[in-house]
C-alpha cells in the first residue's frame, strides 16, 4: 500500500451515526496525482452541478477553470492566498466559483449564495464517485480575480478549487501541510448545531 492510500483510508469519517460511503471517504487533499482531468470527466462533474437543486431553478452558479501548464491557471493560482499558493499547484485543475447576484428581472438573488454551495457539494460527491478529489479553498482575492478575468458586473467570485485524482507525493509539500494532510479529521458534535424545538435545546 502506497502512503496516499494509506492516507485515504485513515481519512474515511469516523462517523456516529452511519451516511453514505462516498461523503465517509470525501476529504480535502492537497496532493494529487500527475494526471489530466479528462474532458468527458470535466463534463461530468459539471453535470452534477447542473442537475443540483436551485431557488426557482434560476442556476446562479458560473465556473472558470483551466488546466495546469496554461496563462489561465496561473492567473488563478496568483489570485489565490500565500497559503494557498504553498500547495495549490499541485492540481491539475484549477477553478475559480461565481454567482449571479441579481435575476433577470433586477432583483436581488438572496439565495444565490446558497445554490452555488449545493452545486459544489453535489460536484464534489461526483468527483469522489469518480476517484477524484475536490479541495474547496475560500483563501481567494475575489477583487483580483475580477479584474484579472474582466468579470462582468452583477457577478461575483467566491472560492477557488482544486481538482485532481487523489495520489500525489507528500514531499511536495512543507513540513507544516505535511502534518495537516495526514491529521485526523474531526467535527463538532450534532448537539452543537442541530436543536429541536428550540435554539440551543440538547434534548
Amino acid at each position: 500500500m502506497t502512503t496516499t492510500e494509506k492516507i485515504q483510508l485513515e481519512k474515511i469519517a469516523d462517523v456516529e451515526h452511519e451516511i453514505f460511503a462516498l461523503l465517509k471517504q470525501r476529504y480535502s487533499p492537497r496532493i494529487f496525482k500527475d494526471k489530466k482531468i479528462s474532458k468527458n470527466q470535466l463534463q461530468q462533474l459539471f453535470e452534477a452541478a447542473r442537475w443540483s437543486a436551485s431557488s426557482n431553478n434560476l442556476q446562479p452558479w458560473r465556473f472558470l477553470y483551466a488546466e495546469k501548464n496554461t496563462d489561465t491557471y496561473n492567473d488563478i493560482l496568483d489570485c489565490l492566498s500565500d497559503f494557498n499558493k504553498q500547495w495549490a499547484s499541485n492540481a491539475p485543475l484549477l477553478m475559480l466559483t461565481a454567482y449571479k447576484e441579481r435575476t433577470d428581472q433586477g432583483k436581488e438573488n438572496f439565495h444565490a449564495l446558497h445554490d452555488l454551495g449545493l452545486c459544489l457539494g453535489g460536484m464534489t460527491v461526483q468527483a469522489q464517485y469518480m476517484g477524484i478529489g475536490v479541495h474547496h479553498m475560500a483563501g481567494v482575492d475575489w477583487k483580483k480575480a475580477h479584474k484579472k478575468f474582466d468579470i462582468p458586473e452583477g457577478f461575483h467570485v467566491t472560492t477557488a478549487v482544486a481538482i485532481g485524482h487523489y495520489g500525489g507525493d507528500l514531499d511536495d509539500l512543507p513540513t507544516d501541510l505535511r502534518d495537516k494532510e495526514v491529521a485526523t479529521r474531526k467535527r463538532i458534535p450534532q448537539t452543537e448545531f442541530a436543536f429541536e424545538g428550540s435554539w440551543g435545546s440538547t434534548k
